[in-house]
């Protein structure tokens, strides 16, 4: 089926930068949303950015200015550059993919998949 992986979390302090990576595995032949969304400690998970496949983006505005996000539509992947970090940026941070047209296997029709999420990643900032 379909798969993310995410990777690049990690300790930083305030200030620094990070970039989080998410690989879709699978028979995928396309992804329309990729998105990175977080949950901190007590609240509620929350949209930090999105990509369309064509380049149409939607960021929160806590993180307008200071992150970005990218698409590598060939390789499936998605990434976000996360500079001038706080310590309000401290969450586990979750790929997401929705409307994914994918097959089961190599005899089965493509089929369409909707809202996959990743492991997650912990993103912690030190003040």
């Amino acid at each position: 089926q379909v798969q993310l992986v995410e990777s690049g979390g990690g300790l930083v302090q305030a200030g620094g930068s990070l970039r989080l990576s998410c690989a879709a595995s699978g028979i995928i032949f396309s992804i329309n949303v990729m998105g990175w969304y977080r949950q901190a400690p007590g609240k509620q998970r929350e949209l930090v950015a999105i990509m369309s496949s064509g380049g149409y983006t939607n960021y929160a505005d806590s993180v307008k200015g200071r992150f970005t996000i990218s698409r590598d539509n060939a390789k499936n992947t998605v990434y976000l550059q996360m500079n001038s970090l706080n310590p309000e940026d401290t969450a586990v941070y979750y790929c997401n993919a929705d409307r994914i047209r994918y097959a089961s296997n190599s005899y089965s029709p493509p089929t369409w998949g909707s809202d996959y999420w990743g492991q997650g990643t912990q993103v912690t900032v030190s003040s």
